[in-house]
């Protein structure tokens, strides 16, 4: 018998236990849908968000302090230094040599804390204060849902205005009240709203976005007593294949300005900003990793489901596999036989899981928003991999039993 046979005499067995074949490749098509169902709907929600959120950030970078989580550098054998921030002068020079080359936006961190009041309502304590200027929105990609941006004398003067999120919103007005011109209060200074942020949301239901206030950057600088503040100047590129060149200006910018010495490395940082294709595909890399855990338990069950199946068709077959024996097939062309159909019956599943995970997939996927069909070729070669890794590893020990049987006890066997 040889391997042609072997596969002819498998397609056999399957038409001849019809029903033993589709709930076994049923279990198989399960496991593979969930794992082809998850991978797609993932890929399909972040090539969505992708398209309708392109550009925001892509050509940003930041130059900000040194070390910017703590303001201290090391390096390997050398003793760590610990750079001054920059200060706000610094900042406002940088805006201001940098003008001719394009726009940037200079911001800070007042707090991540801060209780907001109006009247008798107040929010928790976990608003956060940002001070900003005339730039900030344009390059954060953030639109303002009613009202208006800052104007040049509000951010020249700091003036008391700002700029709230819709929650900050929600929290202190009635529904249907109109805050623009209205006063809230914080850190002791009365502030007049001029505009409402659009709601941004968060990963996970998080609404911390949402909780911002926006203050002209000067306002927040005479905030600082402590003089402990952080600024980051935030440049938009003017061209992504250019990106690098542009970097290297506004190096060479803030070198002259902090006075770095020839030789010096800098005292400062200048990164590309995070798009929000990196952070989603962050994101996506963490739900794939939960995705390929689901997925490999349930075909797992299904491996362990099919292995029994085929343990019971060895015992049903003793004799037919007696007869083989008898008429001179091998040991290993009986461990063939039952391989090869634990093989076939795995891909016939497999066939299946694939389209329903195909499907299930672009509808989960497509919930975010209208879009194309997408047809992740990678995630199918990848289940059909799987499907045979799954036939060779349930059909192994069951194959093994077949082929040491005695075929004169086999053919004995009622």
């Amino acid at each position: 018998m040889n391997l042609i046979e072997n596969i002819r005499e498998a397609f056999r067995s399957v038409r001849m236990n019809l029903l033993r074949t589709i709930l076994t490749g049923l279990i198989i098509a399960i496991g593979i849908t969930s794992l082809v169902g998850m991978l797609t709907a993932i890929d399909a929600m972040k090539a969505q968000i992708e398209e309708s959120l392109s550009g925001f950030g892509a050509n940003n970078f930041d130059v900000r302090s040194r070390g910017f989580s703590g303001g201290r550098a090391t390096s390997s054998g050398v003793a760590p230094k610990n750079y001054p921030s920059i200060s706000y002068r610094e900042a406002v020079a940088f805006k201001e040599k940098y003008n001719k080359n394009g726009i940037s936006t200079i911001t800070t961190t007042v707090t991540g804390s801060a209780e907001v009041s109006r009247g008798s309502k107040k929010t928790n304590p976990n608003s956060r204060i940002i001070g900003g200027d005339e730039n900030y929105f344009l390059i954060k990609g953030i639109a303002l849902e009613e009202g208006r941006n800052f104007s040049n004398v509000e951010v020249e003067y700091g003036n008391n205005v700002c700029i709230i999120g819709t929650e900050i919103q929600k929290t202190l007005f009635d529904e249907g009240e109109n805050p623009i011109k209205k006063h809230i209060t914080f850190y002791g200074r009365r502030y007049t709203i001029i505009g409402i942020m659009e709601r941004q949301g968060g990963v996970g239901g998080d609404t911390g976005p949402d909780r911002a206030i926006v203050i002209p950057i000067l306002n927040a600088r005479n905030l600082d007593r402590r003089g402990t503040f952080r600024y980051t100047v935030t440049v938009a590129g003017q061209d992504p294949l250019k990106l690098e060149y542009e970097m290297g200006q506004a190096t060479g910018i803030m070198r002259s300005i902090r006075e770095d010495g020839i030789g010096m490395e800098d005292s400062f940082e200048v990164v590309k900003s995070q798009t929000l294709g990196e952070s989603l595909e962050e994101i996506a890399g963490f739900l794939r990793i939960g995705g390929f855990g689901i997925g490999f338990i349930t075909l797992l069950g299904a491996a362990i489901g099919l292995m029994n199946i085929m343990l019971v068709s060895v015992t049903e077959r003793t004799r037919e596999i007696g007869i083989r024996k008898a008429m001179g097939a091998t040991p290993k062309r009986i461990r063939q036989q039952f391989l090869i159909e634990a093989i076939v019956i795995c891909v016939l599943g497999g066939i299946l899981g694939v389209l329903m995970g195909i499907g299930i997939g672009n509808l989960v996927g497509n919930t975010v928003g209208p879009g194309g069909f997408l047809i992740p070729w990678v995630w199918i070669i990848f289940a059909f991999v799987v499907c045979i890794v799954v036939g060779l590893f349930s059909g192994l020990l069951p194959a093994y039993k077949a082929s040491r049987l005695d075929p004169i006890e086999s053919l004995r066997y009622e």
